[in-house]
């Protein structure tokens, strides 16, 4: 969760650390901190800044007492142990300052490894289980004099989850990173190296990047980095590879928030995830049905099955978090509709504690079962356990993945990368809509394979899924519709969201994106259920949001709406633009283009997406940092 940076080399370290802390700020920002090696050889000395809050509070004391050299590490934090605060900010040091370490993760032998080192001497000034790594490096250096060995030392001892940076005073220039569980990256540059929990952290610094994997570490220098097994100390050889994001896709470009330009960007999201997949030239005559560009071949490259084994496919478990997990509700839907195998959906959380090891186990897991995890970042803890539960049983997995390079990118039999670009807003907006893209290229390419769709069948779902795009730039163009419904909605505490079919994974989104940045209380549910045990709450103070494009529920969803409006309940109507019924059911209307129903997810994500916004500006909350989230959940 939390976001750490390294830096080595010829240039001031703080400016540089800060600087990759502002691209990491999403992880986690509850604190922060750095240190600083004052570059002498002999009795050398690491400057400590800390603060509490977000990053503007680390620079004014930078201002104030300035840390000076070319060497450090810098963390800020999603609080786990301890409260947010200056002394549990990190980097956390021995008792005498020789060592510091920033760290991610959750060492889960913490309370047993403080008591035995407290017993030896070692005085504890926090709350966090990160302070015992450097009270432990500092012991074991004391035996042995070889910060390498220290630290493989320590990581022999702990147990649970660490992306760890360490400094000590006697090492003018080094930093050495270690892995288990959390993602870490190094970078190469010219006389000077870096290391982060996340490539944007490295964003317009480097485009040489090497990945570590669990177990192991690296010491990095600012003119070498050598990579190491932690158990057995071996070296490793790992390849460098060029990272393509630029910096620029980094930056708010004039967008008040980061949120509101990643919701802007959904229709180029849908546009790049064709081109990759279905053929560039296609797209640049922006019609599938010319003659000379008749391209509808799913270029699914990095799948990683062959279609005879997609073809012995007969059932699918999907398993993903938060917005992951409302992007494989409709995956479900899609993967049962067009190529017809039957799916489960599992939070991943609860997929990975399955008892699918008990009787009956061969049914649940067959070998013709297929595990897809979703994940924005690639390093969703949950979600990577899951993976591991999965192929230690035999099983295949693909992956819908936003970033290249990830851990769940790298463990997965096949990936479908959903080419969202980075996404800074701790909300999803544009992966989800990638999210949903890759799922239905995936849910054709298995239909093709099963031979359920033709040529002429599936150009004319693809040439629907392009024609999203215009639709998408017309509905962004004007949204004082939704500005009206979000005035509705401010004030009070409590909403609902209800859908059907399509839309009941929209409501349930709708409702994440609304308690997330506005810190109201909603909660989405199946129409179908309003009258089992919701329709309790529904009274004047309540807003209700109806999602009721044209579908086979639309009538169905008017009775729903009927029964909201008869308890005085205030309606807000998702509707298509050609309803001329809807008016007469709701306070307020948000109209979307009209379209197949299976394209109800991507047309009605952006108004709900933007209902969220509005409303959390409204009540002036910091919609980019909402208050105890972080982007990237690499914690259980």
């Amino acid at each position: 969760m939390c976001g750490i940076v390294g830096y080595t080399g010829n240039r001031e370290a703080s400016a540089i650390l800060l600087a990759g802390l502002e691209k990491l700020e999403y992880r986690g920002y509850d604190s922060a901190g750095l240190a600083v090696h004052d570059g002498a050889a002999t009795h050398g000395q690491i400057h400590l800044r800390r603060a509490a809050g977000k990053l503007e509070a680390l620079k004014k004391v930078l201002l104030e007492q300035p840390a000076s050299g070319h060497c450090g590490i810098a963390h800020t934090r999603w609080a786990t142990h301890g409260e947010p605060s200056e002394i549990n900010a990190h980097p956390h040091s021995s008792n005498h300052g020789s060592v510091m370490v920033c760290h991610n993760g959750i060492i889960e032998n913490a309370s047993a490894l403080r008591r035995e080192l407290q017993e030896s001497g070692a005085v504890f000034q926090s709350q966090t289980d990160t302070e015992v790594l450097p009270h432990l490096i500092a012991h074991y250096f004391a035996e042995c004099h070889d910060f390498t060995k220290a630290v493989r030392q320590t990581l022999a001892r702990v147990h649970g989850s660490y992306a760890m940076l360490a400094l000590h005073q006697d090492y003018p220039d080094r930093i050495i990173a270690a892995r288990q569980l959390s993602p870490l990256v190094i970078g190469f540059g010219n006389n000077e190296n870096f290391c982060a929990s996340d490539v944007s952290a490295l964003l317009g610094a480097t485009a040489k990047v090497l990945f570590l994997d669990d177990g192991e570490m690296a010491i990095i220098e600012k003119d070498a980095v050598q990579v190491l097994d932690i158990k057995s100390g071996d070296a490793v050889e790992k390849p460098v590879v060029e990272i393509e994001e630029n910096i620029e896709v980094a930056e708010k470009e004039g967008y008040a928030h980061f949120m509101l330009k990643e919701i802007h960007e959904q229709p180029r999201v849908i546009e790049r995830l064709l081109s990759r997949y279905v053929g560039k030239s296609t797209f640049e005559n922006k019609c599938f049905d010319s003659a000379q560009h008749d391209n509808t071949h799913l270029q699914l490259d990095d799948i990683g099955l062959t279609d005879a084994e997609l073809c012995g496919i007969r059932r699918i478990f999907i398993q993903a978090c938060g917005t992951s997990w409302h992007a494989g509700l409709v995956g479900k839907l899609l993967l049962e509709r067009l190529p017809m195998i039957a799916v489960d959906v599992d939070t991943s959380s609860e997929f990975r504690y399955r008892n699918v090891g008990g009787p009956g186990a061969g049914a649940i897991l067959s070998p013709d079962t297929l595990v897809i995890a979703i994940s924005q970042s690639g390093e969703t803890a949950d979600t990577l356990a899951g993976i591991r539960e999965a192929r230690s049983r035999g099983l295949k997995v693909l992956s819908v993945v936003n970033v290249p390079g990830s851990t769940i990118a790298r463990e997965s039999d096949g990936v479908v990368y959903s080419n969202a670009g980075p996404e800074i807003g701790v909300a999803s907006t544009k992966a989800y809509i990638a999210q949903l893209g890759a799922l239905y290229l995936l849910s054709l390419k298995l239909a093709e394979v099963h031979h359920l769709v033709d040529g002429a069948r599936l150009k004319r779902r693809l040439n629907k899924l392009h024609s999203l795009i215009p639709m998408m730039e017309e509905m962004l163009q004007d949204d004082s519709e939704i500005r009206a419904a979000a005035e509705l909605m401010a004030s009070h505490e409590n909403a609902m969201f209800m859908g059907r079919g399509y839309c009941y994974p929209a409501a349930l989104e709708g409702a994440l994106k609304l308690k997330e940045i506005s810190y109201i209380h909603a909660e989405g549910f199946a129409a179908g259920e309003l009258k089992h045990g919701p329709l309790a709450l529904v009274d004047e103070n309540m807003p209700v949001v109806a999602i009721a494009p044209q579908s086979y529920v639309y009538e169905k969803m008017l009775g729903n709406i009927a029964e909201v409006r008869a308890r005085r309940g205030r309606v807000i109507a998702i509707a298509g633009e050609e309803d001329q019924i809807i008016a007469d059911h709701a306070d307020k209307v948000i109209r979307i283009p009209e379209l197949t129903e299976s394209f109800s997810p991507f047309l009605v994500a952006l108004p709900l997406q933007l209902l969220a916004y509005h409303v959390a500006v409204l009540r002036g909350c910091d919609v980019d940092r909402p208050r105890n989230l972080a982007k990237s959940v690499t914690v259980e």
